[in-house]
């Protein structure tokens, strides 16, 4: 049996942070024991990607103790902002390095820092191998960091199939998941739904609510200038049953991101048969995907500067744009519909995933 040491960020288990790349990190794990892999899970305390002194020499003694040629997975939160750390061990060690979110990418939640791209150029220049979880993310990290092609993997996230959602016959009820910060766009969203009064609908937005609190409250007061505060519900972060519900209880999706390598919540709800109403920007159009005969199972709104991290009032045209067809036009309410039912079937399950991360660690460790 062989064994992979796989270091996180110990946030990865927090309910209170729910997130795409630690969803991923757990079933990965999961998935390769099932694999036949025997899986060890480091987790390393500290305010990743922003380590201090103390997370850094945790990291340090963590990887100091495996052993010579030990395979070992660490995800990019953790492994990007320490060269001084991974570089060395990674002489010694089989280091492979999970890019969720590329650290050198500008976006509004990260620092515009040149350093950040330099260090993680160096961590994942000195790896074994680099695993990104979108064709998107290999392609930025192949023109960013000029890496070695046979040296950058993909394995996109899977999903797990759900009890389909009816809808209703309005398609009023919208949801987004995602964490309440700027990078996540809904100040756009909101901005969106401001010129749709003549319209019924109501928001629930799920996602962490602590992460940026002053930005929570601009948008709770853009919602009471706006007159949509009664229409707009913010839940907080949703795990298991709850998320569920609010899946079972939604018409359709919107995720309004100015910035993502793949967008696993567009799969969640594509694996309930929602549609997604989404920017066009980095990986979102491979995880929303096309249905069996080649239709879209949702609407992307052409990205503008909302994809280089700042608020933009295009981005929010184009979600009004969006949003208003979805609510008047039963007619493409039921092709999106339709097409999101059929997309449902041909999405990847977390044992694919899991199969490709194991194909990567299998070559590094020969």
């Amino acid at each position: 049996m062989t064994t992979v040491h796989v270091v996180l960020p110990d946030t990865v288990t927090d309910p209170a942070r729910p997130s795409g790349g630690n969803t991923y990190d757990r079933r990965v794990c999961s998935e390769l024991s099932g694999l036949g892999w025997s899986v060890r899970v480091h987790l390393v305390p500290g305010p990743w990607p922003h380590p201090g002194a103390r997370s850094e020499a945790a990291l340090a003694a963590g990887l100091a103790a495996l052993p010579r040629d030990a395979v070992v997975l660490l995800d990019g939160l953790v492994a990007s902002w320490t060269p001084e750390v991974v570089v060395p061990e990674a002489a010694r060690l089989r280091v492979v390095v999970l890019v969720h979110l590329p650290l050198g990418h500008p976006t509004s939640w990260q620092s515009r820092e040149p350093e950040r791209a330099e260090r993680e150029r160096a961590v994942l220049t000195a790896s074994a191998a680099v695993l990104a979880t979108s064709e998107w993310t290999r392609r930025w990290l192949l023109d960013h960091y000029d890496l070695h092609p046979d040296r950058v993997h993909v394995a996109a996230p899977g999903v797990d199939l759900a009890i389909p959602a009816t809808g209703s016959e309005s398609g009023s009820e919208l949801l987004c998941v995602a964490a309440v910060v700027p990078a996540k766009g809904h100040r756009e969203l909101l901005d969106a739904l401001a010129t749709l009064g003549d319209r019924s609908w109501r928001l629930v937005c799920a996602g962490s609510l602590d992460l940026d609190p002053d930005h929570v409250a601009s948008l709770r007061v853009r919602c009471h200038d706006a007159e949509i505060a009664d229409r707009v519900t913010f839940v907080g972060p949703l795990t298991g049953r709850d998320l569920d519900d609010a899946y079972a209880a939604a018409d359709v999706l919107v995720h309004p991101s100015r910035m993502e390598t793949y967008g696993l919540v567009a799969t969640e709800a594509l694996a309930r048969g929602l549609p997604v109403i989404a920017t066009s920007v980095g990986g979102i159009a491979e995880a929303l995907g096309t249905a069996p005969d080649g239709t879209t199972p949702g609407l992307l709104v052409p990205p503008t500067a909302a994809s280089e991290g700042a608020a933009d009032v295009g981005a929010a045209d184009g979600l009004g744009r969006a949003l208003r067809c979805w609510l008047e036009d039963a007619g493409l309410r039921e092709r999106l519909r339709t097409a999101a039912t059929a997309r449902r079937t041909t999405l990847s399950p977390w044992s694919t995933t899991a199969t490709q991360v194991a194909a990567v660690l299998t070559r590094v460790a020969a």
